[in-house]
């Protein structure tokens, strides 16, 4: 059996504190650093995934492009570039707009607490999905994606709903 992927521990300013396995940490609601990835197309439209419903927390559910935890020793940057191509099968250029802490009782008596930075980038073509990571995708506006968050809010993963919503407050179009 492989090791448990490790993640890294942080206090409120996002410093490194130590490291703990992945699912240790949402077990006890530890802070961890984390990112999420927004990509938008020249037509405006955000790319959603379906989480697979598989997956440790969260399976099922609607959510940003691409969602992840760097890698002990590795810079979130690199970590956001290297998780996009294994979720979604693509890369590009992204820049970080946000960041914010925040907890979450998940699904599986999991909890989320995490210093979460946002990143946004542009692409224009089809991904190709990681079916461990993801059973779907599309495209949607931004729009029609407000009106269906308000409608179905169990339909989309607690921290995407929360990053939409710092989004507004901040006035952060991507």
């Amino acid at each position: 059996m492989p090791k448990e992927e490790q993640i890294i521990l942080v206090d409120e300013d996002d410093v490194q504190i130590g490291t703990m396995g992945k699912l240790g940490a949402h077990e006890k609601g530890i802070l961890h650093r984390a990112f999420s990835i927004l990509i938008k197309n020249s037509r405006g439209e955000v790319m959603l995934q379906k989480r697979a419903v598989g997956k440790y927390h969260s399976g099922g559910l609607w959510t940003n492009t691409c969602c992840s935890h760097p890698r002990v020793g590795e810079d979130i940057m690199s970590a956001t570039h290297r998780r996009l191509k294994e979720e979604m099968g693509f890369d590009c250029p992204l820049k970080e707009i946000i960041s914010f802490t925040y907890t979450a009782d998940l699904d599986r008596g999991l909890k989320e607490n995490e210093f979460l930075h946002v990143f946004v980038g542009k692409y224009n073509d089809d991904p190709m999905v990681n079916p461990e990571e993801a059973d779907d995708w599309k495209w949607v506006s931004f729009g029609e994606l407000r009106r269906d968050v308000a409608k179905h809010p169990d339909n989309y993963t607690y921290w995407f709903k929360i990053v939409l919503k710092k989004m507004e407050e901040d006035n952060i179009v991507i």
